[in-house]
């Protein structure tokens, strides 16, 4: 353990920072220096595509200098967290490179979130900066950020991307300072520069810290595993603020020198369109991406000669989905991966020839991560036995911004509890046969069950609430609230979903199911049975089928 600079606990010591350096898999560099590099070597090389809108590698960092030259100016230094909540634009880029060349932590917020989430994340994080879209698919940002910031005193500057907003500064008129830097400060890329907020089982998000070192050790590990080259073409629908879509999506291309393509909102036939048009040799997303896109090619006859690989995850993969890849598209191959936001892709997936079996039935090949499979004790379990899955390795987070969190999640050895149960099979890959967490995975969304169940026991006709996960066609999980409602109270659908409403969360994590009971289903101590609720949901759902 050691205090970094940003003023959080982080479990790495010495001894791990020699070991990582020695090896290889901590490159010692930035984002920002990464960039530079690649900007001496080929000025005009196209790194991103937004909306058809070609970026080239030194246009950005131009704009990040000025950017990093205004936040300076305005006092910023390493260690202050800056926020940025928005689509899959070119700004975010922008703010990543900007905060790297000073040494700041960024902190994306998912879009979805609203109040709630978004005050609790600023709060936590300490964030001093936050950039938002005033407006974005019908919801009005500016309004909810001029809610929030009376209540958030560490927050000194409100920038608005894309428009206007009361009390905030332009980002455009930022970077249109065009200042430069009075000083380039040395960046350890020991250092915290990413706080990244995942569901937490609590109910409170969870705030992943990642350094400079542990985003491009995940990266390397892909784009050598995967065959990549530069000038390789990715197509990417997660947000950029999800890791998928920051790591992957924003920062592969600065790092590496591969080109991704980015959605601002998926579509499998303008999918379709965009892999053609450009070339797109990879891309990864959740089970529905690659569902939708099969079906979009198929249907319009296209056979996507230059995709080559999908990865597949964050959500339940049906083997035959993967199959079935290798049926309609020409040179694609499809495998399932395993990762999280703390540990992002734990294993790479099979890629190689007489490797379908394996692609489509384990959830991936485990690449430069140490795994143990534990039980309830902690003990490891025997070779082949199923527990839980913990991990270590030179890509994984170096905790959490809350101290408790770390040492609930980490054991003494430093590995990292993922909370699913699972087995590791022969050939080295792991097979996940569970979760011990109580998180709903609604298309690679986690949902805390618990976050929804709080605020169900807040509606007044509710007298307990159990929020468990139900099968879903195209998402494989969403929300179902079991609930007990009190004396001579009825209830419908409609009058929790105006309670969740009025709390201002995310509409994902809205029940869309609700079933009224007379009582639950309980272990001897009286803790509610969650995985009979599962099985009950799931015969419900069969019998009105």
């Amino acid at each position: 353990m050691r205090e970094d600079v940003s003023g959080w606990q982080v479990r790495v010591d010495d001894a791990t920072m020699a070991r990582y350096a020695a090896s290889g898999d901590w490159l010692g560099k930035t984002v920002a220096e990464f960039a530079r590099e690649l900007a001496e070597r080929d000025p005009g090389r196209v790194t991103h595509v937004f909306d058809g809108e070609a970026c080239r590698v030194a246009e950005l960092l131009a704009d990040a200098e000025a950017l990093a030259a205004a936040l300076q100016a305005r006092g910023f230094v390493a260690g202050d967290v800056v926020s940025f909540q928005l689509p899959n634009w070119r700004e975010a880029v922008v703010i990543d490179l900007a905060a790297a060349m000073l040494g700041l932590v960024v902190a994306p917020i998912v879009p979805i979130y609203r109040d709630a989430e978004v005050a609790y994340m600023l709060a936590d994080a300490g964030a001093r900066a936050a950039f938002f879209a005033p407006a974005w698919r019908g919801f009005d940002y500016a309004a909810m950020m001029a809610r929030l910031a009376p209540s958030l005193p560490e927050l000194r500057l409100l920038s608005a991307v894309r428009g206007d907003a009361p009390h905030a500064d332009s980002f455009e008129a930022l970077v249109g300072e065009r200042r430069t830097l009075r000083q380039r400060p040395r960046i350890d890329a020991n250092a915290v520069k990413l706080l990244l907020y995942t569901s937490g089982t609590t109910g409170r998000p969870k705030g992943v810290l990642h350094t400079h070192n542990t985003g491009p050790a995940t990266l390397r590990r892909a784009f050598r595993h995967w065959s990549q080259h530069e000038g390789d073409a990715v197509l990417m629908a997660s947000p950029v603020t999800h890791i998928t879509g920051f790591s992957y999506g924003m920062e592969l291309p600065l790092c590496f020198g591969t080109r991704t393509v980015f959605m601002e909102r998926w579509n499998a036939a303008e999918a379709v369109e965009l892999i053609e048009r450009e070339q797109v040799t990879a891309s990864m997303g959740a089970t529905p991406f690659l569902h939708e896109l099969l079906a979009a090619a198929e249907a319009g006859g296209h056979r996507l000669p230059s995709l080559r690989i999908f990865a597949c995850g964050g959500a339940e993969v049906p083997p035959a989905l993967i199959r079935r890849v290798r049926e309609v598209l020409a040179n694609c191959r499809a495998f399932r991966v395993y990762g999280s936001s703390e540990a992002p892709l734990v294993t790479l997936g099979f890629v190689g020839e007489g490797q379908l079996d394996a692609a489509a039935e384990t959830d991936g090949e485990i690449v430069h991560y140490e795994v143990r499979v534990v039980d309830d004790e902690g003990g490891i379990v025997a070779p082949g036995g199923e527990g839980e899955i913990c991990v270590r390795g030179p890509a994984r987070c170096v905790g959490y911004a809350d101290p408790q969190q770390s040492a609930e999640s980490f054991d003494a050895d430093n590995f990292f509890a993922t909370g699913d149960l699972g087995r590791i099979t022969p050939d080295n890959a792991i097979v996940i046969t569970g979760r011990k967490k109580d998180l709903i995975n609604r298309g690679g969304e986690k949902v805390s069950a618990k976050e929804v169940e709080d605020i169900l026991h807040r509606l007044p006709g509710v007298e307990e609430a159990a929020v468990v996960a139900m099968p879903h066609p195209r998402l494989g999980e969403t929300v179902c609230a079991y609930v007990i409602p009190r004396p001579g109270a009825s209830l419908t659908l409609e009058d929790v979903l105006e309670g969740v409403a009025a709390a201002g969360i995310a509409r994902q994590k809205y029940p869309e199911h609700l079933v009224v009971v007379d009582g639950f289903p309980r272990t001897a101590s009286g803790k509610i049975r969650k995985d009979r609720l599962r099985a009950d949901i799931r015969e419900r759902l069969q019998a009105a089928s």
